[in-house]
């Protein structure tokens, strides 16, 4: 589910906007995980007074993770939630003016730019940063659900430590899964790919390594029909066979490598974007082909997703915006 929906209030071709309160701001950051965080911290410190919009989840995906233990400057580790709520209190320390609110619409026609908040609130900008990130895709069934952030995950790089020397499984037959079961064959006792088709969609590259990979096992024509355990997390995963035949197998944790959907829909008309979604930015920086408006973090990076890549890129956007605003005389 997308964080930001689009709505036809506000479009190119209307150039009207909905009736209700405007406010005029310097720079507005749209969505609250590390990278908006990190964008509103240097934002904030730089004189910007940014206003942020959390978006439906504040605090991002990271909200939904146990443990991080990949994050520098935590040696023991630290929850999502708690890391999240860590870099809030640092934005507002700094002056982030930090809101509850959905972004429902945007014109990026003209400056200054206008985007509508809960499909009401009409903010104008000199300068918009985006970080509203990306939705993992799921499969959809209940004991997914159940077990999510207790050995249910859609990221290996982010929790494949915690399951060194046991048994996973991997759904998904892409590029995706196929690098993340190779990643967590260093890590795990034995990996299973789960595959709903007789083929894998992967390069020809990434399919080589994990079928060339001993402690992968791939499991063509297979789709999963419920994910068992306990108290203590997952414990197996129930599979239906291309002979509609059950098959059981004991696991210790499932991790969705189905993709991903960048929260960008309602910036389509205005931003360029790759063929699923992830907003393009200039080589080196955060900026997008619209004057004044910076993306940063998942929102258009499909290749890392970490937090760490995340608040970098958030770093970028506010140095970005600071110096773009300078040069308008705006700042």
């Amino acid at each position: 589910m997308s964080l930001f929906k689009p709505l036809d209030n506000l479009s190119s071709t209307s150039g009207s906007a909905p009736s209700g309160d405007v406010e005029h701001v310097k720079c507005l950051i749209l969505g609250s995980g590390p990278a908006g965080y990190t964008a509103a911290i240097y934002a904030a410190r730089a004189n910007l007074s940014p206003v942020m919009y959390e978006g439906l989840q504040p605090g991002g995906q990271l909200t939904t993770t146990t443990e991080v233990e990949n994050f520098p400057g935590y040696p023991e580790g630290i929850t999502g939630p708690e890391m999240m709520e860590d870099l809030k209190k640092q934005a507002a320390r700094f002056g982030t003016d930090i809101r509850y609110g959905l972004a429902t619409s945007a014109d990026f026609s003209s400056l200054p730019h206008k985007v509508i908040i809960d499909e009401k609130k009409v903010i104008t900008a000199d300068s918009v940063i985006i970080a509203t990130g990306a939705t993992a895709k799921y499969l959809g069934i209940p004991s997914e659900e159940k077990f999510k952030g207790f050995g249910v995950s859609a990221c290996a790089t982010c929790d494949g430590f915690f399951y060194k020397g046991k048994v996973v499984a991997v759904v998904g037959g892409g590029d995706t899964a196929a690098e993340e079961a190779t990643y967590l064959a260093g890590l795990c006792k034995k990996v299973y790919m789960i595959v709903r088709k007789d083929y894998l969609r992967a390069s020809k590259t990434m399919q080589h390594r994990a079928m060339n990979t001993a402690n992968i096992e791939v499991l063509f024509g297979h789709t999963t029909k419920e994910i068992t355990g306990n108290d203590l997390g997952v414990t197996g995963v129930t599979l239906i066979n291309s002979n509609s035949e059950e098959v059981k197998i004991e696991i210790d944790g499932f991790f969705v490598a189905i993709g991903h959907e960048p929260n960008s829909s309602i910036f389509k008309p205005y931003l360029e974007m790759d063929e699923i979604g992830y907003i393009k930015t200039i080589l080196g920086s955060a900026k997008t082909n619209v004057e004044g408006v910076f993306a940063c973090g998942d929102v258009q990076d499909k290749y890392y997703r970490q937090a760490i890549t995340a608040a970098g890129s958030g770093c970028m956007a506010a140095l970005d915006a600071e110096r773009y605003l300078g040069e308008k005389g705006a700042h």
